[in-house]
């Protein structure tokens, strides 16, 4: 359990209300969604009662996560399989985009007649966006931010707290900009989202990703605030670099208040390869170990 002492580097987590508390959530939002569409009485209220219960189980259910990184329950086997985790959710969204590119394709490479309508493509009737307009203006957009991104991810691993602030401000911002952007394109599209398998697919297909912006804006912002509070608060950041396993932002920082301890760049590098050579090093400690006592247990 959490708190314990266990003898492997495995974190076993309490009992928790909020994956129940979140699929009731998503369930009242997602039929709520379904009623408002199709106009039923209270619909709205359903999804916007349903999409609030899941914004509180996110911010529950993260915060129990963070506090218990805080703890040291977060090994490096666990933030290993963290990673894992990443990877395979982003395999999921991979595919769930390749079905509305599918949809977008198959329709355009193979259009069909519906309704006596001749099959071309676009459909008859049908005034598409200019692409080198705000479609390319976006897209140098999302190319930027996957620039700053990196830089503030860089700055982190290196614990240059400037460059990370200023890293996730451009970040948050380049979304932001993005976003109002696309709000703008949907308001003025000359094409509505009904009566045509071209408007279909491209609000679904952009409204998901505007969506998927959306979130990873509010994620980032998320991250800035918590690299404010790490850096205003310095006993936190040496209190968590006691901790085994609290992750790779509080090792940085440690790394770096104790680089910036020492005169001169070259030393502040050195220690900070120090640091780094350290962690790696505790990492495969950590994971012989846990091969060592599985062995034991199979013998």
């Amino acid at each position: 359990m959490s708190g314990a002492a266990p003898e492997h580097d495995y974190h076993l987590v309490n009992p928790s209300i909020w994956p129940l508390v979140g699929a009731f959530s998503a369930l009242a939002m997602a039929a709520g969604g379904v009623m408002w569409l199709h106009e039923q009485p209270y619909g709205g209220w359903l999804f916007f009662a349903g999409l609030i219960a899941v914004l509180f189980t996110m911010y529950s259910w993260w915060t129990d996560v963070i506090r218990e990184a805080n703890t040291g329950d977060h090994t490096p086997v666990v933030q290993l399989h963290l990673r894992y985790g990443m990877i395979l959710f982003i395999a999921s969204e991979v595919m769930f985009f390749v079905g509305w590119f599918w949809a977008f394709f198959d329709s355009s490479l193979f259009p069909r007649p519906v309704d006596g309508a001749a099959a071309i493509w676009p459909p008859e009737g049908v005034a598409v966006l200019d692409p080198f307009s705000f479609p390319l203006l976006n897209t140098l957009i999302l190319l930027c931010s996957g620039t700053t991104v990196t830089w503030a991810h860089h700055s982190l691993l290196h614990g240059d707290r400037q460059g990370l602030k200023w890293g996730l401000w451009l970040t948050i911002g380049l979304g932001l900009l993005f976003s109002s952007i696309q709000a703008y394109e949907y308001v003025h599209a000359p094409f509505d989202f009904k009566n045509n398998i071209y408007g279909a697919t491209f609000f679904m297909a952009t409204g998901f990703h505007g969506m998927h912006v959306i979130i990873g804006t509010i994620f980032l912002a998320v991250c800035l605030l918590r690299a404010y509070r790490a850096i205003s608060r310095p006993s936190s950041i040496s209190a968590s670099k006691r901790r085994p396993g609290t992750g790779i932002s509080s090792m940085s920082f440690g790394c770096s208040s104790s680089s910036r301890s020492m005169s001169g760049a070259a030393p502040a590098r050195r220690s900070i390869r120090r640091c780094r050579h350290a962690s790696r090093r505790g990492r495969g400690v950590a994971v012989m170990a846990s091969a060592r006592r599985s062995a034991r247990h199979r013998l």
